[in-house]
């Protein structure tokens, strides 16, 4: 049967049927002795409802004619509009896709929003959607402060908790946000997603946070309609699950609709109020399966799905109304009428909209790029008095003792510089701050600039990654640090799914730049093992519109630093820099003590941008490598020059996404041959292929060859020389061309 028509029926049924009650509430009274709904506020909630639950439908019809791409619908949770009454615009708003009431309700504080229209662009991908322009339907809206989610399985919980750090921590940095000193941050998600590592993760870390003694003002609101698709969610999971959790405070909303604003209410003045994380079951049912193309009869008998239809939230809300005097059955029937003009109206506008028309036009939010804005603050210089404050006597650049010539120490100078100058920028991760980090990169930094800025955080990447996230939508630049690149494969969708799709899923609207730290690849001595000597970027560079900067030497790795936080700052870049463990503290390039790796700090104002390379010398042949791979390239050409007559040119990539095939190509021109010294693993490890077929593409006309490490983990001790490339490999490689 058409389940759809079954309850719309229904609901006509008993306005048609109602009698109309013998007194009617003013507008003012409550709907029933103590409560805080008033009667004109509840049939306004249920006009927002009703106004969600026609747009659920007209969706299926114009999918039917092609016209429409997404019925996943809000039909049974339309109690979340007493949310999107109660909160106000200034509180940040993560949804859960299920939010039409939600949105419909927060869309009356701004009247300049028409959100029947917005939707209707957005389920059918028309260029005029004013979130996504058509690339995707998801709520959002730059007016309404709600950042648009694609998530489906609560990935956008660790960014919502950052940004409830932002908001607890930003009058403590003396940082602007635009926003009230009492917002919350909210986040919704439904009762199969609460149990998803994800979520899981963002409630521990807003627990923790809250213990730790932050401000943590974040409402957490758990839609439990007992189903995840086709699995069911025991009875009172969600309850026994987080109700009795420490440093959560938890509410249930449930009942009829003013029972359900009362309990909001309170769950809402108590986050807002003592700056707690607050946990919010609020329930619901899920009407007409998970989406359009779910057979809800091939899990759910005929005798089940009629139970759920009668408790039919606009049903029963409608019987509330009535029978409590807030207003009629006729009047009800009104305002389903209008808003079904109003639906139809606007449906017909949204289908003869146009969609996006090129890849280009797609694509343009993806990479946002302006080099001379980004320039020009690659180059600032911090104030020259509070710099010779803060390093007294002797600047970076006028060291001489070998330690403070290496890239860990180089980069510890470049952050303090960098942060001198922005103040927006917060440094954290684990053991950043008392410890300095692993590698003693951010030493010093919590003692110069406080704990407010320099964060030690639990041990949770995902956290770690999500609170950039948060903090860079309140506007702060954050400086996360990954302590090894293998640490960042069990967090990496926040990278790929959530930070770097928000550009492009909210049009440019919305933007999280970062600059996060990983320190990664091999060669490590004396401690290693596939964790800490990890050599695969490809789940890195797979991801659309990531930079990924990996310098090679100390003064590269300051320029680049600069560079990579003028692109995030200016144009709401995520940047990956990779730090090449190994090369911290190298002193030598071609034998012991000739210091050959040491180098002088660029004073501020020196920077790299994206896709600017450094070609060594020149030859017959070209070696084209970077990190690691770079120090053996030069050790072979020396090799080759000396010991086989052969002149080769090296060229440095820095930037491995996206890689910068124009230097490639001109630095080949005229060349016999290219090697390429990809120190990653043989298969999508690294950029040898792509380099390869760049230049095939590009009818490179002379031979190509390239040495790669061997298709595994990366063993303990010595073990690790034999499946990871070496200086001879790229000897080797060149004498066989």
């Amino acid at each position: 049967m058409d389940r759809v028509s079954v309850v719309e029926e229904r609901l006509d049924q008993y306005l048609d049927q109602a009698s109309s009650p013998p007194h009617l509430l003013a507008d003012d009274d409550p709907l029933r002795p103590g409560s805080r709904l008033t009667a004109g506020r509840a049939v306004r909630l249920w006009e927002d409802q009703a106004t969600s639950r026609a747009l659920d439908v007209e969706a299926r019809r114009l999918k039917a004619r092609g016209e429409s791409f997404y019925t996943i619908s809000s039909a049974g949770h339309e109690q979340n509009a007493v949310l999107g009454a109660q909160l106000r615009l200034g509180d940040p708003c993560f949804l859960h896709y299920r939010s039409g009431g939600f949105m419909m309700a927060r869309s009356r504080h701004d009247p300049e929003v028409d959100p029947i229209l917005d939707t209707l662009l957005s389920l059918c991908a028309r260029r005029d959607d004013p979130i996504s322009q058509g690339r995707h339907k998801v709520w959002g809206s730059r007016r309404l402060w709600v950042p648009p989610q694609t998530s489906t399985i609560a990935s956008h919980l660790p960014k919502a908790v950052g940004m409830a750090f932002a908001l607890g921590r930003a009058r403590r940095l003396d940082h602007e946000l635009g926003l009230s000193d009492d917002a919350i941050a909210v986040c919704s998600f439904g009762d199969a997603s609460a149990n998803h590592a994800t979520a899981l993760t963002g409630i521990n870390s807003a627990r923790y946070a809250s213990r730790q003694g932050n401000p943590m003002p974040i409402l957490f609101v758990c839609e439990d309609n007992g189903i995840g698709i086709s699995v069911e969610t025991p009875a009172r999971w969600i309850r026994e699950s987080f109700g009795g959790m420490r440093y959560l405070r938890y509410f249930d909303a449930e009942g009829s609709i003013d029972e359900v604003w009362d309990v909001v209410d309170e769950a809402v003045e108590l986050c807002r109020t003592r700056r707690l994380p607050v946990f919010l079951r609020l329930e619901t049912v899920r009407l007409w399966g998970h989406a359009g193309s779910d057979i809800e009869t091939a899990y759910r008998t005929p005798g089940e799905i009629e139970a759920v239809e009668t408790r039919d939230p606009l049903l029963l809300n409608a019987r509330r109304l009535v029978e409590t005097g807030a207003t009629s059955p006729e009047r009800l029937r009104t305002i389903r009428a209008d808003i079904q003009a109003r639906v139809e109206a606007a449906s017909r506008e949204a289908v003869s909209r146009p969609h996006l028309q090129s890849a280009g036009e797609i694509a343009r939010p993806l990479a946002p790029w302006d080099e001379e804005r980004i320039r020009a603050a690659a180059t600032g210089r911090p104030d020259p008095e509070r710099r010779q404050a803060v390093w007294g006597r002797r600047l970076p650049e006028e060291m001489t003792d070998p330690i403070k010539r290496t890239m860990a120490a180089h980069l510890s100078a470049a952050l303090t510089d960098e942060m001198l100058r922005r103040p927006e920028i917060l440094v954290f991760g684990e053991d950043v701050g008392r410890k300095g980090g692993v590698y003693y990169v951010t030493a010093g930094l919590q003692k110069r600039f406080g704990i407010d800025r320099v964060v030690d955080t639990l041990l949770d990447e995902t956290t770690i990654l999500g609170v950039a996230q948060g903090t860079a939508l309140a506007g702060l630049l954050p400086v996360p640090e990954i302590q090894y690149l293998a640490y960042i494969h069990n967090a990496v969708d926040q990278l790929r799914g959530e930070a770097a799709s928000l550009q492009f899923f909210s049009s440019g609207q919305f933007a999280n730049p970062m600059v996060v730290r990983v320190a990664g690849l091999a060669y490590q001595k004396g401690f290693g093992g596939h964790f800490h000597n990890d050599n695969s970027i490809g789940g890195l560079r797979d991801i659309p519109g990531l930079i990924l900067a990996t310098p090679s030497r100390g003064d590269d790795a300051v320029r680049m630093l600069r560079g990579c936080l003028a692109t995030a700052a200016e144009c709401g870049r995520v940047v990956v820099f990779l730090e090449p463990i190994a090369l911290y503290h190298e002193k030598d390039l071609h034998r012991e003590g000739d210091e050959g790796w040491l180098s002088d700090y660029p004073p501020p104002g020196d920077a790299l941008l994206p896709g600017e390379t450094r070609l060594y010398g020149g030859g017959e042949v070209l070696l084209v490598s970077y990190a690691n791979g770079l120090r053996m390239s030069l050790q072979a050409q020396r090799i080759l020059e000396e010991e086989h007559g052969i002149g080769t040119g090296v060229l440095d990539l820095r930037w491995l996404n996206p890689l910068p095939f124009e230097a490639i190509q001109e630095a080949a021109a005229g060349t016999e041959a290219v090697v390429v010294a990809d120190e990653c693993r043989r298969t999508g490890g690294g950029i040898a292929e792509a380099v390869a077929a760049g230049l095939a593409e590009d009818g490179y006309p002379g031979r190509i060859r390239t040495v790669r490490a061997v298709d595994s983990f990366v063993p303990l001790g010595p073990a690790a020389d034999r499946v990871l490339i070496q200086t001879p490999d790229i000897v080797d490689a060149v004498r066989r061309l």
